[in-house]
C-alpha cells in the first residue's frame, strides 16, 4: 500500500460527515485495504492544526491494518460551533466524540485514541470521562496531568513562574486574534508562519511568550514544513467556518475554567490511569517542552515513553520516528503481528 503522506483532497481518504448530539462533525475516514481492520484509530488535532496536520500517519496507519478517523474537532472546517462556551469542554467534547465512535464502529466498541496539541489534551480528558471507549492512548508533545481541586487563575500561575511557556493562552483566549486574522489571506499568513516561516532577519510569527506576533506575520518566508499547497488547502478548511473563522479554534482557549469545575466530579475517584498509554515527546518543543512532563508516569498503570528531536510540530517535522514509535508501541500492547500492507 501506498504510505506516502496524504495530499489535499486525496483519494485514499474520504470525507465524511455525521450528526452528533446536535452537533455535524465532519472527519476523514481511512479505511485499511482488502481486510477486516484490526482496530479503529482516532487522530485528534490541535491548533492552529486540522485532520491533514496527521497526513504523514494516516497512510502509514492504515498500511498496518488500521481503520483510522481524524475528525475535525469543535469549531474547526465542517464541523460546527456552537454558541455556548460549555459546548467545547472536554467533557462535552469526549461525549461528543463516544457517539461518533458509536456511528463509526458501532456502539460498546472501542476505540485506539491519540492527539496532538489541543487533541492530547481531549485524548487525555476522554480517558477519564469515557474510559470504557478506550483501548490504548496516546499523545504526541501534550503531557497528562490529573483533575486537581484547587482553581488558580493562569496569570497567577505564570506570575509565580510556573507554566512560563504557556503565557500565549493568555491572548489566545481574548479577542485580538480572531477579530484581526478573518481573511484567507492573513489565515494563510499565520499557518505559513506557525509552521515556522521566517523573515529577512529572522522574524517569526509566534513566541510562547508573546503569542502572533500580529505585524510579523506579512513578512515571513515560505514554511519549511508545509508547502504552498498544504497551506492553501489547510486556509481553505479553516475559512469554511462563519466569521470569525477562528473563533471556534481559539474557544478551546476559554473553557479553562469550565473544565476545571466538571473535573472536580473526578477527583475523589481518580487514582490512575488503567489504560496503556504513549506519549511522545519533541526535544526543541517550546510551547510544551518535556520537561513539562516530570512525574506524569506516577498517574499511569502503563506508560510507554519515546522522544524524537523536532519542534512542537513532530508528526510533520520528525514523521517516520513518529510512526516507529506508534507501531512499535501498537504491537507491544496489541500483541499481534503488525506489518505494513504492500
Amino acid at each position: 500500500m501506498d504510505t506516502s503522506k496524504l495530499v489535499p483532497n486525496d483519494s485514499r481518504v474520504r470525507e465524511l460527515s455525521a450528526q452528533v448530539r446536535g452537533k455535524t462533525y465532519t472527519y476523514l475516514l481511512g479505511e485499511a485495504r482488502g481486510e477486516q481492520p484490526k482496530d479503529t484509530i482516532f487522530l485528534l488535532h490541535g491548533f492552529p492544526d486540522i485532520p491533514f496536520g496527521w497526513r504523514h500517519q494516516v497512510p502509514y496507519l492504515m498500511s498496518l491494518g488500521f481503520r483510522v478517523v481524524v475528525p475535525s474537532l469543535l469549531g474547526y472546517a465542517g464541523t460546527s460551533r456552537p454558541d455556548d462556551l460549555a459546548a467545547f469542554s472536554c467533557k462535552n467534547m469526549s461525549e461528543d466524540l463516544r457517539e461518533l465512535a458509536a456511528q463509526v464502529v458501532g456502539r460498546d466498541r472501542q476505540i485506539i485514541l491519540g492527539g496532538h496539541d489541543w487533541g492530547g489534551v481531549l485524548a487525555w480528558r476522554t480517558v477519564l470521562w469515557c474510559p470504557e471507549l478506550i483501548k490504548l492512548v496516546f499523545s504526541i508533545c501534550t503531557p497528562f496531568h490529573p483533575p486537581n481541586p484547587y482553581w488558580v487563575e493562569l496569570e497567577d500561575i505564570i506570575a509565580a513562574g510556573h507554566l512560563t511557556s504557556l503565557k500565549y493562552h493568555l491572548q489566545f483566549a481574548g479577542r485580538d486574534v480572531e477579530s484581526r486574522l478573518q481573511t484567507e489571506e492573513k489565515i494563510w499568513q499565520m499557518l505559513n508562519g506557525c509552521f515556522g516561516g521566517t523573515g529577512p532577519n529572522q522574524e517569526v510569527a509566534f513566541t510562547t511568550a508573546d503569542g502572533l506576533l500580529m505585524d510579523n506575520l506579512p513578512i515571513l518566508g515560505p514554511s519549511p514544513l508545509a508547502s504552498v499547497e498544504e497551506l492553501d488547502y489547510s486556509t481553505r478548511q479553516f475559512m469554511r467556518q462563519p466569521s470569525p473563522p477562528l473563533r471556534g479554534p481559539l474557544n478551546w482557549y476559554r473553557t479553562r475554567k469550565i473544565n476545571h469545575d466538571d473535573e472536580l466530579a473526578l477527583v475523589d475517584a481518580f487514582d490512575q490511569v488503567r489504560i496503556p498509554a504513549l506519549f511522545i515527546s519533541a526535544s526543541k518543543d517550546e510551547a510544551l517542552p518535556p520537561a513539562l512532563s516530570a512525574g506524569m508516569d506516577d498517574y499511569f498503570v502503563n506508560l510507554t515513553r519515546g522522544e524524537v528531536n523536532s519542534s512542537h510540530w513532530a508528526m510533520l517535522e520528525a514523521p517516520a520516528e513518529v510512526n516507529k514509535l506508534i507501531g512499535d508501541w501498537l504491537r507491544k500492547e496489541l500483541r499481534v503481528a503488525i506489518k505494513p500492507s504492500l
